[in-house]
C-alpha cells in the first residue's frame, strides 16, 4: 500500500534525495550563491543565527559556515540518479575551478545521499561518472541511509 504525506505526495516517491553540502568555519553563504547563480536551500555564517528547516530562526549560532542546495522538493523519484542528475545541472558541474576556491576558503564540498531502505532490500547507486566528478572536484559522497 502507498501512504501518503501531509503534502500529499507519494511516500515511495521520496525514498531518496540528494544534497549538496559546502561547509567550513569561514564560508560566507552570499559568495557561493553568486558562485553557482541560485539562492540555497540553506545557509549558514559561523556565529550568527540562521533559519532552520522548519522556518524559524535558530536559539543559538552556527558551529559551521555552510551552504547546501538539495533535491528533496524539485526531484520525485524513489531512485538516487534522477536527484544527483537533478543537482548536477542545477550547479552546472563540473567546475574546473570549484577545487581551488574550496581549498582556499578552507572548505568541503560533500554530496549526502538520503535513501531509505524499510524492507533492507534497496542498494544505493550513485552513477560512477557522478562518482568521478565529485571527487575530481575534491568532494565526498555520503549515503545516509534509514531503516
Amino acid at each position: 500500500m502507498i501512504g501518503r504525506t501531509k503534502t500529499g505526495t507519494k511516500k515511495d516517491d521520496q525514498l531518496a534525495n540528494a544534497t549538496i553540502y559546502i561547509s567550513g568555519d569561514s564560508i560566507a553563504p552570499a559568495f557561493w550563491s553568486g558562485y553557482f547563480g541560485i539562492e540555497p536551500d540553506i545557509a549558514i555564517t559561523k556565529g550568527q543565527p540562521f533559519v532552520t528547516p522548519a522556518g524559524r530562526l535558530s536559539r543559538v549560532p552556527g558551529r559551521l559556515g555552510l551552504w547546501g542546495v538539495g533535491s528533496k522538493t524539485a526531484v520525485h523519484s524513489g531512485s538516487l540518479e534522477p536527484h544527483l542528475r537533478y543537482l548536477v545541472e542545477r550547479l552546472g558541474l563540473p567546475r574546473s575551478d570549484l577545487r581551488d576556491l574550496l581549498q582556499e576558503q578552507g572548505a568541503k564540498l560533500a554530496l549526502w545521499c538520503y535513501w531509505m531502505n524499510d524492507a533492507g532490500d534497496r542498494v544505493p547507486d550513485v552513477p560512477s561518472d557522478i562518482r568521478a566528478m565529485i571527487e575530481m572536484m575534491g568532494g565526498t559522497i555520503e549515503i545516509d541511509e534509514y531503516k
